[in-house]
């Protein structure tokens, strides 16, 4: 049906017969003559209606409207010097029309304007409920291309490093991963339910144990959780797994591999190999195992310090066994008021939301007087302020922001403050360039950690990541040494956003039913959830680690965007709803007789 792309036309073609096929951008009746701006997926061309061609193709191009389908054929020749358009690929040219074929109309108005000249904003809402019209818009066709680029080159490099491509099943077993499943009823086992996969986690491992040695794959995956920028109800996963290698060897394979997309994307080079921050160094220093490293504001313990200075919130805060931390705001007298910062204040609200009773500040003034307010003012002695100088580096014009009680409520308070001040004051860069993407490892994380409302131990990643052989000791002390060790785990972190995660896996039997009993599993129910994987593991498993990425989110963070929902075509709500088809949606009885399931869901009349 067509010759070539509409933004493939270039002025070496000039005198050449074409056929186009695309839709119509926007018209333009200039003195008696038409423009069409035709538009596929390649670009944008200048179609130019003479009547001098003829009335019937004059009065065809008259009527056309915005986004109808259209054949062209024509010659292209060179625009007038005067009407170069330099911001198009197609910009010296023009296809002069000898023939118009209408494809398909528009019947309807449409809902918001999609010409590559609108740079209009349109309500997220609208653009999700005509999704196919979004699609055709200039930001989501480059997105979508940059995803594409991104999986390509992922798959290239893998390729190249012997890792075969394995899909694993969808419809699977319910099994504790963290996440709530998405539950589907199986009509010819009555009763019985698959689960969708959160990951392919199990089924990769035992592409391991069945000696593959090297799987990637692009999985989706499913979980049913509270949703935000960052989330959706299902999503892409770059999953790899690999045997015969230590952790440190997969950090560096997956250095690599990121290097590679970041160059072929965005033709920026990396600088490898990442840094590389303790999960328990990542806590002290910034309250978060997810560290934006593009600004400072670092936490910094003062027990020390403060202990004995006879204000009740910090010392009744070490006392019991919790902290007291600061970040310091350099030039912060200027942008921070009082106002701001005591109860009412946008600061102290952003305190509150993580669960902090409030703020206390100090001010750095001329010479490095320190000026105080309220309960603190007459309880720092010279030395202690003269050590709080020194501790924090503040210097005159600085404020300085401090936490007290639990040290996980402090860690949760001050991170949000510290993020929440680098937006408001413009401490994160505008663009990305090279100095921008702070890549980090974040290694050594706890194996487990508690859940209070079960009061029971649950794995912080999952239950299939190796402890560190360190923290665990000799068979016999596996279970009095496992709360306490440290995971064999690793996560990577850009800008604040964890990007991917990973760790080498339990690999024997034995240790894998401990850390199982560990998290609250009795022997039956290890055998009923986890039986398969205990016997594979039990026939030669080898060494094996790996890692997931989260394709939605390294592409959110390539194209620039704020959510995820602008690099996936068909993207669900924070509500985990379709606005463009309305799932999910009321079925009939008959399909839930034949499933086996009962609607226990009463309308309300």
């Amino acid at each position: 049906m067509r010759s070539d792309g509409c933004g493939e036309l270039r002025a070496k073609q000039i005198s050449s017969n074409v056929q186009l096929c695309g839709w119509v951008d926007r018209c333009r009746d200039h003195g008696g003559v038409i423009f069409i701006d035709l538009r596929d997926q390649s670009g944008t061309i200048q179609i130019t209606i003479d009547p001098e061609r003829g009335k019937e193709l004059f009065t065809t191009a008259e009527s056309l409207k915005n986004e109808t389908v259209l054949q062209i054929v024509g010659t292209i020749r060179a625009r007038p010097k005067e009407s170069i358009n330099e911001k198009l690929s197609t910009g010296e040219i023009e296809v002069l029309a000898t023939q118009i074929t209408i494809l398909n109309e528009v019947k309807s108005t449409l809902p918001f304007t999609v010409s590559i000249h609108d740079d209009e904003p349109v309500k997220e809402e609208l653009r999700l409920r005509h999704r196919y019209l979004d699609l055709r818009r200039e930001r989501m066709k480059q997105n979508l291309r940059l995803r594409h680029n991104t999986i390509k080159t992922a798959r290239r490099f893998l390729e190249e490093e012997d890792f075969i491509e394995v899909e694993t099943p969808v419809l699977t077993r319910s099994t504790p991963e963290g996440a709530r499943d998405y539950l589907v009823p199986s009509r010819v086992c009555e009763g019985e339910w698959f689960a969708l996969p959160q990951s392919p986690q199990l089924f990769k491992q035992l592409l391991m144990v069945g000696g593959l040695e090297r799987y990637y794959q692009v999985a989706r995956c499913f979980r049913d959780e509270d949703l935000r920028s960052d989330r959706q109800p299902e999503f892409t996963q770059l999953d790899l797994e690999m045997s015969f290698m230590s952790q440190e060897e997969i950090i560096e394979l997956n250095e690599k591999l990121i290097a590679k997309i970041w160059k072929e994307v965005k033709g920026i080079e990396l600088k490898l190999p990442f840094p590389n921050l303790s999960w328990q160094e990542a806590m002290d220093r910034y309250g978060t195992d997810r560290p934006d490293t593009r600004y400072g504001m670092e936490l910094i313990a003062v027990n020390e310090i403060v202990k004995d200075m006879g204000f009740k919130v910090f010392s009744g805060a070490i006392a019991s066994g919790g902290s007291v931390k600061c970040i310091t705001v350099k030039n912060g007298n200027n942008s921070l008021s009082n106002v701001r910062i005591k109860p009412g204040g946008d600061v102290f609200t952003e305190a509150q939301k993580a669960g902090a009773g409030g703020l206390a500040f100090i001010r750095v003034r001329e010479n490095n007087q320190i000026d105080t307010i309220g309960a603190i003012k007459d309880s720092l002695n010279n030395k202690q302020k003269q050590d709080l100088l020194e501790k924090t580096n503040a210097k005159e014009g600085d404020l300085i922001l401090f936490g007290a009680g639990e040290t996980e409520i402090v860690n949760k308070a001050l991170d949000r403050i510290r993020q929440y001040l680098a937006r408001e004051l413009g401490l994160i860069p505008d663009s990305y360039d090279n100095k921008s993407w702070n890549f980090l490892w974040i290694t050594d994380f706890p194996m487990f950690e508690v859940n209070d409302e079960e009061k029971r131990l649950e794995a912080l990643h999952h239950p299939f990541c190796a402890p560190n052989n360190q923290d665990i000791g000799i068979k016999e002390e596996w279970q009095k040494n496992l709360p306490q060790a440290r995971a064999k785990a690793y996560d990577l972190v850009l800008n604040g956003l964890e990007i991917g995660g990973g760790s080498l896996r339990i690999h024997n039997s034995e240790l894998q039913k401990e850390v199982f009993q560990s998290i609250g599993l009795n022997s039956n129910e290890i055998e009923e959830k986890f039986g398969f994987l205990i016997e594979a593991l039990e026939m030669g498993a080898p060494p094996h680690g790996g890692i997931a990425f989260g394709i939605d989110r390294i592409v959110m963070l390539l194209a620039g965007e704020e959510s995820i929902r602008d690099t996936i075509a068909f993207p669900k709500t924070q509500q985990a709803r379709c606005l463009m088809t309305q799932a999910p949606a009321v079925v009939s009885e008959n399909q839930l007789n034949e499933l086996h399931v009962a609607n226990t869901c009463i309308e309300e009349e």
